[in-house]
């Protein structure tokens, strides 16, 4: 298994905005998190992006969460993108 980091860019005006589609994501996350492949997540300070860690046979498990996001598909994410974390203290 290897962990891999879903990075957002957030929006203007994203954090006013997320709120029709916030219960949607974070069902989403916590099902990850019960199904084991998202890790940890959270928004950076100033909410300007985000960072979510998934451990997974390949990007795919980060990729897929990201296509399926709301705040993707709506608009609140203007960019997101998936690297590989090479973890070597765990």
């Amino acid at each position: 298994m290897n962990y891999y980091i879903l990075f957002y860019e957030a929006a203007d005006g994203y954090v006013e905005r997320r709120q029709p589609y916030r219960d949607t994501h974070l069902n989403m996350a916590r099902r990850a998190r019960e199904e084991g492949s998202l890790i940890l997540a959270g928004a950076y300070e100033p909410a300007d992006g985000a960072a979510l860690v998934f451990r997974g046979e390949s990007a795919e498990v980060a990729e897929s969460f990201a296509r399926q996001d709301p705040y993707v598909q709506n608009g609140l994410v203007t960019r997101w993108w998936v690297k590989q974390w090479d973890v070597v203290v765990e």
